[in-house]
């Protein structure tokens, strides 16, 4: 079920009222309604795909409890690698079997073995896997690193796990912060339910008015990017690079607002996942304001545990590229995500090697002055530039496609979609207000909060189509 649909629409308020209203605040039958409502939420894409996610339930449920109550430290990690090679080897399967599949006969292929054939399966790739194992993972490891404490609470694990308003797309949420939400009572809050309602609105602004307006010209640019560079300019190849940034961030941290904005209808507060990215200073920056659940869940479950930066230079660079790497190809089974990995730890090495990776750190809740100095401007611009060409990898189709794509751009002046330059500035004034924190002089005035509401809501009627794109992280 998509977050701009119209069963959502119905669903959302349904669910809702059940909650607060019908349950009579039963803290189980409120968990209860909780995983009811996500498994049909989840199952309205594939009934059949629930499975995955009873089975990741149950293994974690039980492993951890066992973790728990092992006395020898081997029957602990003999449970925790249960709980891993479990949920690894189902998104494993799913997601990058027919993978390794075509690079083991493409790679024979280069060296001369041509006549090797392997029938591929046709694997259908659940929806969010790659969130909802990393969520229940992260179950086992902090009880393993005794962070936690288990849940006897079946329901109310089962609840966490599949929690709706982030299961399929983020924030990839902590045990630690989640759970003793989902396990203690909650009380309705009015104030935390209408910045709820703002956080889905703006966050279905961003989606339907923003990204899928942009995903037009992008989709065009990059399926025809060689008629544009022959037949026009290459300065439309660059337009196509910037409609896509700013397209994947709209659709992206939209849908992580929907979902902040959804639980805390439900007195839940999930962790926030986008800190305004393109305002970076440089690369470290970046990856502390973007996609921030899955870069602390690479940090505290990968990069510590391969002994983060203590180990000496060398060892640091390395575990700095296995990081990336997987997060790479986290996102998906082509290369042209390994290689985006690949290209971020580039830009971040040379950051650490000096010592500065950490040095805008204490700046990330600050605010600039309203014009910034030329010299963060400059900073700003460089990232940014650095982090658009970059997504042309996880744009393009391929590895090859995305060279000749930016082989080909040229600073010239765009011979087509130009008017989506309005779009793309629209969204980065609004998030420059939200950034100064300026937003809480609109909040404040109820005449200006209300013009804003019924402007995003006109925007969203006449702007969006009568059939609900998906999200563009679902893939993943």
């Amino acid at each position: 079920m998509l977050f701009n649909s119209l069963e959502f629409l119905l669903f959302l308020p349904t669910v809702f009222i059940l909650y607060w209203f019908v349950t009579n605040r039963n803290l189980k039958l409120q968990n209860l309604l909780i995983l009811v409502a996500s498994y049909v939420f989840y199952g309205w894409w594939d009934w059949r795909f629930l499975s995955l996610i009873a089975f990741s339930t149950a293994v974690d449920y039980f492993a951890g409890l066992r973790i728990y109550n092992a006395d020898k430290k081997s029957t602990r990690r003999l449970w925790l690698w249960i709980s891993m090679i479990c949920n690894l080897g189902l998104l494993g399967f799913f997601k990058y079997y027919n993978f390794f599949v075509q690079s083991w006969i493409e790679a024979f292929a280069s060296i001369g073995y041509e006549n090797m054939h392997a029938s591929t399966l046709k694997i259908i790739l659940p929806v969010g896997i790659s969130f909802y194992t990393f969520q229940t993972m992260s179950y086992s490891l902090d009880i393993y690193k005794k962070n936690l404490e288990p849940t006897k609470d079946f329901i109310g694990f089962a609840a966490f796990v599949s929690f709706f308003p982030q299961l399929v797309a983020g924030p990839i949420e902590r045990a630690t912060n989640l759970l003793p939400q989902i396990l203690n009572k909650r009380k309705f809050d009015y104030k935390r339910a209408v910045q709820g309602m703002r956080l889905i609105l703006w966050g279905l602004f961003k989606k339907v008015v923003i990204a899928d307006t942009l995903a037009v010209a992008v989709n065009d640019i990059f399926a025809n990017y060689t008629t544009y560079y022959t037949d026009y300019s290459g300065g439309t190849l660059i337009l196509g690079a910037l409609c896509f940034a700013f397209q994947i961030y709209g659709d992206f941290s939209g849908y992580s607002d929907i979902a902040i904005g959804t639980s805390k209808l439900f007195g839940i507060e999930l962790m926030t996942n986008f800190k305004f990215p393109y305002f970076s200073r440089d690369i470290a920056e970046f990856w502390r304001r973007w996609h921030i659940s899955l870069s602390t869940w690479f940090r505290d479950y990968v990069y510590i545990p391969l002994g983060g930066s203590r180990v000496g230079k060398f060892k640091a660079f390395r575990n700095i590229f296995i990081v990336f790497i997987v997060s790479g190809f986290w996102h998906g089974a082509n290369w042209t995500f390994i290689i985006w990995g690949g290209i971020h730890a580039m830009m971040y090495i040379p950051i650490f090697f000096f010592g500065n990776h950490r040095s805008n750190v204490d700046n990330l809740n600050d605010k600039y002055k309203y014009i910034p100095g030329i010299k963060d401007l400059l900073k700003i611009g460089i990232t940014f530039i650095l982090v658009t060409l970059a997504w042309v990898f996880f744009r393009a189709e391929n590895v090859s496609k995305a060279i000749d794509y930016l082989t080909h751009m040229e600073l010239a002046m765009p011979s087509a979609h130009r008017g989506m330059i309005l779009y793309i500035l629209l969204i980065m004034v609004i998030d420059y207000i939200m950034y100064m924190r300026l937003d809480g002089l609109f909040v404040k005035y109820r005449a200006i909060r209300w013009l804003l509401y019924i402007c995003c809501i006109f925007s969203l009627l006449l702007i969006g189509t009568s059939e609900a794109s998906s999200f563009i992280y679902f893939q993943f």
